[in-house]
This record gives C-alpha cells, sequence and structure tokens, in this order.
C-alpha cells in the first residue's frame, strides 16, 4: 500500500473522491489547499482511449498555454551557420552542432527542450537512446524540429509544453503553479483539455476522453467532469 505524506493527509479530507468537479469548482480547492514553502505546480492528468501502440493513436504534440506554466525553460539548440545566430539572438540557453550532439551523447541532459534545425536530425538522430528515454527528442510533431528557429525558442523559453501518451494511454502536463489566479488556472485547464479533445485520432473508438484529474504536485488530485 503506497505511504502518503503528513501533508497529503492533511489536505486529503478537502477532496470528495466520490465527486467530479467542474474546473471552477476544483480550482477553488487547489486554491485552498496550503503547500509547502515553494510554489507547487498544478499538473494535469488525463486517460484517452487510444491505443499507444498503433502509431495514429500514439498523442504526441506542443502547446501554447494561454498564461504560460509560471517559470522559463532551459532550452537548447542544434543548429549551424545562420540558424545557430538565430536561435542565439532568440535566447536559447545552449547552442551548437556536431560539440553541442557530443556533449549530449556523453550524458549532458540538464536542460528542459531540445530543438534541433532540420538538416540536423541526420546526426541528431543518434541521440535517441539518451534524449528518448526523457522525452527531450526533437521531433516535428512537438514543433521541436523546425524551420522556424526563432519562434521555437521563444515559445517554449515562455512555457510552450510538450506532451506525449504514455504505453496506458495517459497524457500529463504542468498546467501553472499554485500561485496563480484562479482564473489563470481555469483558462490553462480549459485550454488543455480542449486541444486533447481536438487532437482526437479519427481511429479512436468509444469515449475518448475517458478520466480527468489535477493536482499539486504534492497534493490529492481532484477528478473533473467529463462534457
Amino acid at each position: 500500500m503506497r505511504k502518503r505524506s503528513k501533508r497529503y493527509k492533511k489536505l486529503a479530507p478537502l477532496v470528495d473522491r466520490n465527486k467530479r468537479y467542474t474546473v471552477d469548482d476544483a480550482v477553488a480547492v487547489l486554491k485552498r489547499m496550503e503547500g509547502p514553502k515553494f510554489d507547487q505546480t498544478i499538473e494535469i492528468a488525463m486517460k484517452l482511449g487510444v491505443d499507444p501502440k498503433k502509431a495514429d493513436q500514439n498523442l504526441r504534440g506542443s502547446l501554447a498555454l494561454p498564461k504560460g506554466i509560471g517559470k522559463s525553460r532551459k532550452v537548447i539548440v542544434f543548429a549551424a551557420g545562420e540558424e545557430a545566430r538565430l536561435a542565439t539572438e532568440a535566447g536559447a540557453d545552449e547552442v551548437g552542432a556536431d560539440e553541442l550532439i557530443k556533449k549530449v551523447g556523453d550524458g549532458w541532459t540538464d536542460f528542459d527542450v531540445a530543438i534541433a534545425a532540420p538538416n540536423m536530425m541526420r546526426t541528431v538522430g543518434k541521440l535517441g537512446k539518451v534524449l528518448g528515454p526523457q522525452g527531450k527528442m526533437p521531433s516535428p510533431k512537438s514543433g521541436t524540429v523546425t524551420e522556424d528557429i526563432t519562434t521555437a525558442v521563444r515559445e517554449f523559453k515562455a512555457g510552450k509544453i510538450e506532451y506525449r501518451v504514455d504505453a496506458g494511454g495517459n497524457v500529463h502536463a504542468p498546467v501553472g503553479k499554485h500561485s496563480f489566479a484562479a482564473a489563470d488556472l481555469k483558462l490553462n485547464i480549459e485550454s488543455f483539455i480542449e486541444h486533447i479533445r481536438s487532437s482526437r485520432p479519427a481511429s479512436a473508438k468509444g469515449h475518448f476522453i475517458q478520466n480527468i484529474s489535477i493536482s499539486p504536485s504534492m497534493g490529492p488530485g481532484l477528478r473533473l467532469v467529463l462534457e
């Protein structure tokens, strides 16, 4: 049986396990939860009716939430020449070609997002074993392999998020911070849900969105009403 922390047990009575909350009500409960000294991340988890083993149902993408996620992300870019210059000017934390590929290949992964110019993917592809398990491998589907380096760097630095369905058909993502205004959290949550809903694969059968919950990073989750 999973052990719960004292803080979790203290907050658990605030949540009715038999209830599905509207987004407004769920956010109101989250705002009442007294957390640790740091500003907790608010996370969303969605159970989807997809089969991740089927290529067209293995959902993956990216989304710039309207109110951001409350922090700047560390972004690196695999690029050379003019594209490297543009990446640097856009604010990338580290930019490089062969030398950066070698650094990452040797085990350095102290960054949140890796972006690559399309002409770099022939060599960046060999980093799959390093970046793939961490969900950091550049991909056209997630917007991290792109010719528009400037826009990609700026959006991901500002908090654009990536998501990918796991083996169980679940999608997890941050949707803000506990300190966000209730209206801002609501807007981010609803935007993420609508984005996933609009990404339904044509081959998915039955109920697409089967469960939704939101929670602070160190607290109990609240199930949302399914519309």
